[in-house]
């Protein structure tokens, strides 16, 4: 197995905070988060007031004919009947990152591609569907009710669009789910199974999507788009959900077409084993997980200039992790940084749309700021937070994330 092998040769966004590589670089530069007020349910006053909303597309109803696309959108809804919401936004991610690669259809379809995905399902269709059902009897449902609604229809609907004969695969592991699929897609690579793969990480930001977690009371009641995501701050009080599609392509960098725009050079995971929706207190697993990256990639921790944290704006995970970064790092304090303050949660998605975000700044030579952070909690004494974007010369990074179970997944990537 050659590590430096496998290098990401394109990527696509549709996300809070753009749908393109320059808008999002954009975005993370000054500072702009994609947060909007929304009425998640019509008419009805509920204390989820903001969400991370994707411009140029709306899909109010489960009822195609509702759907609003972007003149540049490339799904015909009419010829794809089993694309949910974020199957829409995954497609258009993928065109991008498939564009950027100089990937043809021939390489997509001559079984040295795969193709792995992550998202939660579509909630929307899905009781949408079973309402169907127990109305009017299941022979009076959508056929492609299933295929357009579970945890698999990203894998199932890309696979059959792009012609994908090799490996193909949905990861469930909540929010570490698109960060098992990209370090898997390294492991396809890099033991010789497959010559390139396509990692995409999609979710809708429907009703059905974000309100479970207000149960939970993990989302901030904040109504203002301005202040509602406050990762690492002393005043936090729950994580902003957002939508959207990011997909990323990676290859051996041997058969790669195009200049590399990174290499992933390791990655590892290790759980918890301590609660089903809860960290451990001390942040033991994602102290495991950046270890085995670590020592996997062959790296030094004082070698790591920048981490995109996981930290989602909750108090229990914000201070679980800087503890376990402040236990990995010691006095060699990386710059650390938590995207979701500009681009809000986005559950499964959130792993590869943050190994993207460490990209941009790897290529672009910058690092983005913790927006709304004014009083870092205790927890954080001796990490370097900055609060604006800066320039900076970003060789080697880490990206962190965590789900549901305790599981815990870290990226480590470098410059070409």
């Amino acid at each position: 197995m050659n590590q430096s092998s496998v290098v990401i040769t394109g990527m696509g966004f549709v996300s809070s905070i753009g749908c393109d590589t320059e808008a999002v670089v954009d975005h993370l530069r000054r500072g702009r988060h994609g947060f909007s007020r929304v009425e998640l349910r019509q008419g009805v006053d509920l204390p989820i007031k903001v969400v991370g909303t994707v411009p140029g597309y709306a899909f109010p109803s489960p009822d195609v004919r509702d759907w609003v696309l972007p003149p540049e959108s490339h799904v015909d809804l009419c010829r794809e009947p089993s694309l949910p919401p974020h199957g829409v936004y995954a497609v258009d991610a993928v065109e991008q990152a498939i564009a950027q690669a100089g990937l043809t259809s021939d390489q997509l379809g001559d079984g040295s591609t795969g193709l792995f995905g992550a998202s939660s399902g579509s909630p929307m269709l899905l009781r949408h569907h079973l309402s169907v059902y127990d109305k009017d009897g299941s022979q009076r449902g959508h056929p492609l009710g299933v295929v357009r609604s579970v945890a698999g229809t990203l894998n199932f609907n890309l696979a059959a669009r792009y012609g994908i004969r090799g490996a193909s695969c949905g990861f469930v592991s909540a929010c570490a789910s698109s960060s098992h699929a990209l370090g898997s897609a390294y492991d396809e690579i890099a033991f010789g199974r497959q010559d390139r793969m396509i990692v995409v990480g999609a979710e809708e930001c429907a009703a059905e999507s974000v309100l479970p977690f207000d149960a939970m009371r993990a989302l901030s009641t904040h109504a203002d788009p301005d202040m509602a995501c406050r990762p690492f701050d002393q005043a936090r009080d729950g994580f902003v959900v957002s939508g959207g599609a990011v997909a990323l392509v990676l290859e051996r960098a041997s058969l790669a077409k195009r200049a590399p725009l990174a290499r992933l050079v390791g990655w590892g995971q290790a759980a918890d084993g301590y609660h089903v929706a809860s960290p451990h207190p001390e942040g033991t697993g994602i102290v495991t997980a950046m270890k085995r990256a670590l020592q996997f990639a062959k790296v030094d921790e004082a070698a790591i200039d920048y981490v995109n944290a996981h930290a989602t704006s909750t108090p229990a995970g914000d201070r679980a992790e800087a503890l376990a970064l402040r236990s990995v790092f010691g006095a060699a304090r990386p710059a650390v940084v938590s995207t979701k303050g500009l681009t809000g949660h986005g559950l499964s998605l959130s792993g590869v749309l943050e190994a993207a975000l460490t990209v941009l700044s790897l290529r672009g030579g910058f690092l983005p700021g913790n927006r709304n952070l004014k009083n870092p909690d205790e927890a954080c004494e001796g990490l370097c937070l900055p609060t604006e974007s800066m320039d900076a010369d970003v060789k080697l990074a880490i990206n962190n994330s965590s789900g549901f179970g305790g599981a815990n997944v870290c990226h480590v990537l470098a410059q070409p």
